[in-house]
């Protein structure tokens, strides 16, 4: 009886220092976790690109002002809304377009954010629509007689309520500076689905799209953002 004291008193004893040792250890383990906090919220901001290009370019003005809402860690239903100008003066035609465009899609965050940090290199899809018009300032016909050659004919002619439609594949880096606001730069690949054509004329430029090629529906573009964060909620 005595020595079944003993081994009982020794058990007690292990089964107590050992649930006490668990304790402390769940108790670290609880006091050294951080948890990762990630905002959501609207992100606004403006293409800087385009006001930079108008200041150097004579012929082209244009603005762009972008948007983004975070729907989960890694998505975010992105938007761009713009207007541009582009003049085109050669020596053989002389052109104008003028319209507006909006871009709507998704972003997809593939940067793995360290502890503290919100930048992203994200991909993305938008699908692109445009409304323009085009005037037609001058032309030169072309010819390869040199003994009769054209004059420039100055006969201008517009060409409103054109629309234009595309998809776009976008890549970048989006980097926060300080809190909230965040820097960016990205890639354009831009897949033109339909356009309408004027008259006898073609579409030089598609504002939105950029610059247009007589043997490919393919374009590019880029742009250079800077973005506020409005935080709604945390996660």
């Amino acid at each position: 009886m005595k020595t079944k004291h003993i081994l009982l008193f020794f058990i007690s004893i292990f089964f107590a220092a050992t649930f006490s040792i668990t304790a402390q250890e769940e108790s670290l383990t609880t006091n050294d976790t951080v948890l990762k906090i990630n905002k959501y919220g609207l992100r606004i901001g403006a293409d800087l690109s385009k006001p930079i290009r108008s200041l150097l370019e004579s012929d082209y003005t244009g603005f762009e002002i972008i948007g983004d809402f975070r729907i989960s860690k890694r998505f975010y239903i992105a938007a761009e809304i713009g207007n541009e100008k582009k003049d085109r003066f050669e020596s053989n035609l002389q052109s104008t377009t003028t319209g507006s465009y909006i871009k709507v899609g998704f972003d997809f965050n593939a940067y793995n954010n360290w502890l503290g940090m919100n930048n992203a290199i994200f991909t993305g899809l938008r699908y692109g629509f445009s409304t323009f018009k085009q005037e037609l300032l001058g032309y030169d016909i072309y010819t390869t007689n040199s003994t009769f050659p054209t004059t420039f004919i100055e006969d201008s002619q517009e060409f409103s309520g054109l629309t234009a439609h595309w998809v776009e594949l976008i890549v970048g880096v989006k980097t926060e500076i300080f809190n909230n606001l965040y820097l960016s730069i990205n890639l354009q690949l831009k897949r033109k689905i339909s356009d309408d054509k004027p008259e006898n004329f073609d579409n030089l430029f598609i504002p939105g799209f950029n610059r247009t090629y007589d043997f490919s529906e393919f374009g590019a573009g880029y742009g250079y953002t800077i973005s506020y964060l409005i935080p709604i909620y945390k996660k």
